[in-house]
């Protein structure tokens, strides 16, 4: 049986594991299509004397790109579903990447940069729609912890195998190295990934309060809900304004300010994505056997500590690699539990199994115009040498997501929202 409580069958637990294999995959895969730039910013500035300013103007061109792709691929993944979606954009980051290892003008990487943010865009979203129909509520909290390690563990090896190569034989090949990754993953994905369990003849899987709608059929969300998602997006702002700080100026900070070389400037920079993958595993567990699935609460307890570890950055970061190294890891174990809760499990609570796909897609959309924030403020910054702005920026921005947290905590009290 596959309904509402039935024991799921052979063919069912069998379809989930390649669902979950074939979906953690891919969004693990688009990140060694999306790392290898901000690892070889270092070279870049050295090999083509691109300054900070014209690197966080790539940057932007790839992170506008990326936060309009979200939107768009939202909504044609609601009504389209998402794996025709993910196997172009698979193909076209692919495709781009190749071309950055030929590249040798600024003009060249903003252009395939913008055309690389809009194939990534698919990823997040539709990878979440599409776990939304393999999963009950009461399992998503531990299932999509575990499942959210894909970014953190392809971080980490996205870092590490763009840092080898960028060492080995230069940054051409960096890109070149993350391209034949990506392509391996989409030919796992198109054998393993369906939609829906309709899609291989089983029944649908549901929640006991939960109505069943049709694929393709219209989203409707009261407003209640579409303020609860909104509230997520302006949290995630916040969220993923620190994260693409992080990932995008830790290793041009590593080799710029504390003279370390291109390749270890990006092995430092893992420990970020490091510690994130045990604080996104340890969210996800407590979020389902101590708290019953309230994904805000678990949130707004990490985001004060993260608020803390940031605090400890802005004050001693700037002066010791140490403690610069030890900061980067409290935040990366504390911002990645509740980035993963409120994006993945949370996304999918907030608007309903059937509109996981729109509801990830309008608050990665709106956590993606956090991340174009940072990179042009930032890169404005550092082309003054204002690494203790740089540090405050990322306080104020933990303060204020701490804010949205509160304010959905408060939502959850009054019964008009359910996280």
């Amino acid at each position: 049986m596959t309904g509402e409580s039935g024991t799921l069958s052979a063919e069912m637990r069998s379809w989930r594991f390649r669902v979950f294999g074939a979906t953690w995959l891919s969004y693990f895969g688009f990140y060694f299509c999306r790392k290898p730039f901000y690892i070889a910013k270092g070279a870049l500035e050295e090999n083509l004397g691109f300054d900070p300013t014209v690197l966080a103007a790539i940057g932007t061109a790839y992170l506008v790109a990326y936060t309009l792709g979200q939107f768009v691929s939202a909504k044609l993944g609601d009504r389209f579903g998402p794996r025709i979606l993910l196997l172009v954009g698979m193909g076209v980051s692919i495709a781009t990447n190749v071309v950055f290892g030929f590249s040798n003008s600024w003009q060249n990487f903003a252009v395939f940069m913008a055309i690389n943010g809009l194939a990534q865009a698919t990823g997040w979203s539709c990878n979440v729609g599409t776990m939304a129909f393999w999963f009950r509520r009461k399992e998503r909290g531990t299932v999509m912890g575990i499942w959210a390690t894909n970014y953190q563990v392809g971080g980490v090896l996205a870092n590490g195998l763009a840092a080898y190569m960028l060492g080995k034989a230069g940054f051409e090949y960096a890109f070149f190295a993350g391209s034949a990754v990506l392509m391996l993953v989409w030919l796992i994905f198109l054998t393993n990934q369906r939609n829906r369990p309709e899609d291989v003849g089983l029944e649908p899987l549901k929640d006991p309060d939960e109505t069943y709608e049709k694929p393709g059929q219209k989203t409707k969300w009261t407003k209640d809900q579409w303020l609860n998602v909104l509230t997520v997006g302006i949290f995630y702002f916040f969220v993923k304004f620190i994260r693409y700080a992080l990932w995008s100026w830790a290793p041009y900070l590593l080799f710029t300010h504390f003279r370390l070389d291109l390749d270890d400037a990006g092995y430092v920079s893992t420990i970020f994505d490091v510690a994130g993958v045990a604080g996104v595993i340890v969210a996800g567990i407590i979020s389902d056997l101590i708290f019953s699935g309230r994904r805000a609460f678990v949130s707004f307890l990490s985001i004060l500590a993260l608020t803390a570890s940031c605090f400890f950055l802005y004050y001693g970061g700037g002066a010791s690699l140490i403690v610069f190294s030890v900061a980067i890891g409290f935040i990366g174990f504390f911002l990645y539990g509740p980035d993963a809760l409120m994006t993945g499990a949370g996304a999918i609570d907030v608007g309903s199994r059937e509109s996981a796909t729109l509801a990830a897609g309008i608050i990665n959309g709106m956590g993606s115009v956090g991340a174009v924030a940072q990179e042009l403020a930032l890169g404005v910054l550092l082309e003054h040498e204002r690494i203790d702005a740089v540090f405050a920026t990322l306080v104020g921005s933990s303060l204020l997501a701490v804010l949205c947290l509160g304010f959905l905590l408060s939502r959850n009290r009054s019964g008009k929202a359910d996280m």
